[in-house]
This record gives structure tokens, sequence and C-alpha cells, in this order.
């Protein structure tokens, strides 16, 4: 099956039972066994449910991977991947991540004594040089949030084989529409499903796939003794907002284009960040891997202009944290997504207090530039 199809038919997409072309929501915490001792297919719902595994199942079919999993919110996917490791393992971690990520890993798993070297992940000399005798994982998103900087996956996992560590991405931006890091070479591949696959901002969900045999069995494994697993009714709007995953991004891709040609060509407007751009550090490296360069677009406003004042002003564009949405979100990053990493930091990776960070949704492209526009008007 082509992707878009896919999307509709894969995994479990019909209820074997009835023939209903809509999983049903079990949402039944125990299963009655009849014999005992058996091992039943179903069991307890932490363990296994019917409704989450028809939407695991459709995710590892549209990464190209064995295995996929499904956790109550990105961080708990990420949280059950690291988990697989123990005290004194080393990481290699991109410098520019979501700052939940950043507080997982400084206030929570250096605690478990887990360790990580940073590194900008468009530096595969600097990626080689950190790698020491310890290193289990090389771990980065691509496209990054918020500076949307693009690493190279195949040269990234190549770096990885030699060394024989694994090589795990973040897909949440790009989503399997546009990019299948397994594909490349990566091991683990994790999604923010609450952004982009979920679509409607309506629930909060994270995956994990993996194309490897004992990687798949480790987080089966922790998914149940953890216990962050997705309940039945979130997998159930999860899977609805993957059926119209294809169709959503290639408005999101068009408005995205839309929003970049204007903000393009305002003085307002300092520094664009964007790897469709050709001028973007990333461009060729995303136009070899991605499908499409996605509808995440950072911008910085020019010196002396007041952020707070243009993001307060918008009208149609929502200030709020997340992303993927069929609505248009704002955000200044250096305030809310990243503001649990240090300015000081913050600022040494690239992310300055003037930063906004756009996702462009699915209303009219016009009716967002309007919007835009009149925002900057303000600062006038």
């Amino acid at each position: 099956m082509k992707f878009n199809t896919k999307l509709i038919h894969g995994g479990n997409s019909e209820d074997i039972t009835t023939g209903a072309v809509s999983i049903p929501i079990y949402r039944a915490s125990t299963f009655h066994q009849k014999e005992l001792g058996k091992n039943p297919k179903w069991e307890y719902s932490r363990t296994g449910n019917p409704t989450r595994n028809a939407l695991e199942k459709l995710m590892g079919e549209l990464e190209n991977g064995i295995a996929g999993f499904a956790f109550s919110s990105g961080s708990a996917a990420i949280h059950a991947v690291f988990s697989m490791y123990s005290a004194g393992d080393h990481f290699v971690v991109g410098s520019d991540v979501y700052g939940g990520t950043f507080r997982l890993i400084n206030k929570v798993l250096k605690r478990f004594g887990l360790e990580f070297t940073v590194v900008d992940m468009q530096d595969l000399n600097a990626i080689e040089n950190a790698i020491n005798n310890k290193t289990v994982a090389i771990y980065f998103e691509t496209p990054t949030n918020p500076l949307l900087q693009i690493a190279d996956i195949e040269e990234i996992a190549a770096i990885a084989k030699r060394h024989k560590i694994k090589t795990i991405v973040d897909n949440t931006f790009a989503t399997p529409y546009n990019q299948k890091p397994l594909n490349l070479g990566a091991d683990v591949v994790i999604h923010s499903a609450t952004k982009y696959l979920g679509g409607h901002s309506d629930v909060v969900a994270g995956i994990a796939v993996t194309s490897d045999e004992q990687i798949a069995k480790k987080i089966a494994f922790l998914q149940n003794a953890i216990g962050s697993t997705l309940g039945p009714d979130d997998s159930w709007l999860l899977q609805r907002g993957i059926k119209t995953l294809g169709a959503r991004m290639r408005v999101h891709h068009e408005n995205a284009e839309a929003v970049v040609n204007f903000l393009s060509t305002d003085k307002r407007i300092a520094r664009i960040f964007y790897p469709g751009l050709e001028s973007s550090q990333g461009h060729k490296v995303a136009a070899k891997q991605m499908q499409h360069f996605g509808a995440m677009i950072s911008f910085e406003l020019q010196a002396g202009l007041d952020t707070k004042k243009f993001v307060e002003s918008l009208e149609i564009i929502d200030l709020a944290e997340s992303l993927g949405g069929i609505e248009s979100l704002i955000e200044v990053p250096a305030v809310m997504t990243h503001g649990s990493i240090p300015r000081d930091i913050r600022l040494k990776n690239g992310i300055s207090d003037e930063l906004i960070r756009l996702s462009v949704g699915l209303e009219d492209a016009e009716d967002i530039i309007t919007d835009l526009k009149q925002g900057l008007d303000q600062l006038n």
C-alpha cells in the first residue's frame, strides 16, 4: 500500500469481530480468561489493550518498523526508551532539543547515573569525537525544536554503526509523512503524538517504534513495567487523527510556504529558521532525507521590536504551547516550551529571548498572513 492508503487501511484497521471500520474503544481494565495459565492474548489493559494494539501496529507500519508502542505522552515515550539503559551508560545528545527533554535528562535521568554529552548534531566530527567507550546511543531531533536545525540521519546512523551503538531519532516535527528515520539507519524513532499525528489538539500521547527485535522486547517490558501506557480512548482518538495525516500535511505545507514567503519580504523580520529556505544551513540535507520541509517556522523580530506585544496582538493565531494542530499556534520558546533551560544555555544554543516559534495551521493562508501583518503593524 502507498503511504496515504496505509494511513487509513494499515494496522488493525477493521474490527475482526464485527467488521466495524473503526476499531472500538475497549474500556475494559481486565479480560475474562477461560483457562488458567494459558497466556491469553488479552489479560490486563496495562499489558495490552485491543484499541491501543491497533494504534501500535499502525504506527509500526507507518514508520517501517517491526513494533510500535503507545505511551501517555511524548515525554513518557522518551523516558521508556532511555530506561533501557543503566547507570554509567553514556549518550551523545543534540544541543537543540525540546525543553521537556532537556528537563528529563538533567533533572531525572542524570540522577540515576546516565551520562550525557551535548553536541551540535550538524557537526559530524563533533559527534564522532564525543563517543567514548561507555557510549550506548546517539539521541537527537530533526528538524529540531525550536531552531529547525537538520541532522543527517543516514550519516549519524553510519557513525553509530561503526561504534556499535544505537541511533534514536525524535521525528515529531517531520512525522512519517515527511521522513522515515528507520529507513535511513536509525534504530528507534520517537514521536510526541500529541502534535501532528493526533493533529487536533485533543489528545496527549507518545509513540516509540523500532526496527530492532531486541529493543522491541525491552521497550515492551518497560512499557508494561513502568505503566505509562496510552488509554483506549486516547488510542482511538490518535488513530482517528492519523487517518487524515496525509491530507492535513499537504495543507500545512502549502500554508507554511506562503507564510515563509511573506515573512521573507517583511523588513521587520530579522531572521527566519526554516529548512525549506535555500539559505538555511540544513537545506541540502533536508532535501535529501525529507519529502517536504514541514510546517514549523521560527523567526526573530528586528532588534527593539516588542515580542510580547506582537504575540499578544494576534487574533487568529493562538498564543499557546504545543504544535501540529489544525489551528495555527505561536509561542516564545524562552518563556514557554524551553523555559526550563537556563538562560545562559539557551543563548549559547541559539535560543534568544526574541525567538518566536510558529506552527502553521489549516486556516486559509491569506488569513494567517493577514493576522501576522496586523500583529507586526501594531509595533510601528
